[in-house]
């Protein structure tokens, strides 16, 4: 694993789009964490945005963060659940070229030890769109924090070296 650990970029580049038709970035708890989380650990957020629960807008907002910017990693918050407002996922999982399928279970299991049989209800997943990771996380504090601090960040600087080709 140290190997790993060597191949990872210096910098880690993060952008984080909030998936929400009520919140202002201001309002953004579980998105401001995360870029104060990324600070913390020395990554350089590069965007952060709120944009309405419409998964065209979704969509054009991680192409347009990809092409632009090309961060090492993407978070989405919001829009996992299953209402119909809900089309974070339905937006993002067609523009994958690979799917992270672990991050799903892994969420989910993590999920369940907070919440009980309610994890049902989160659809998290992640994938890669060009040479960034993209991750869809539920938007509540909790679980921006619980994904970052379990999953997310323990694994960035890896997860970039190997969708970079350095590992």
């Amino acid at each position: 694993m140290s190997d790993h650990k060597k191949a990872a970029p210096k910098q880690i580049t993060l952008g984080v789009i909030t998936c929400s038709s009520t919140r202002t970035l201001s309002e953004d708890k579980g998105g401001n964490w995360i870029c104060r989380r990324a600070v913390r650990e020395g990554c350089e957020v590069v965007r952060h945005v709120v944009v309405p629960d419409d998964a065209l807008i979704i969509a054009a907002a991680v192409r347009q963060t990809v092409e632009e910017l090309s961060p090492h990693a993407l978070i989405l918050t919001g829009g996992t659940g299953v209402t119909e407002k809900d089309v974070t996922i339905e937006a993002v999982r067609p523009l994958f070229q690979k799917e992270l399928s672990a991050f799903g279970t892994l969420f989910a299991y993590l999920s369940f030890e907070e919440i009980d049989s309610a994890a049902l209800l989160s659809r998290a997943t992640a994938g890669i769109v060009g040479k960034t990771a993209v991750f869809c996380i539920p938007g509540s504090l909790n679980a921006c924090k619980m994904a970052c601090n379990n999953l997310i960040f323990p694994e960035l600087g890896h997860l970039a070296a190997h969708i970079h080709g350095k590992a």
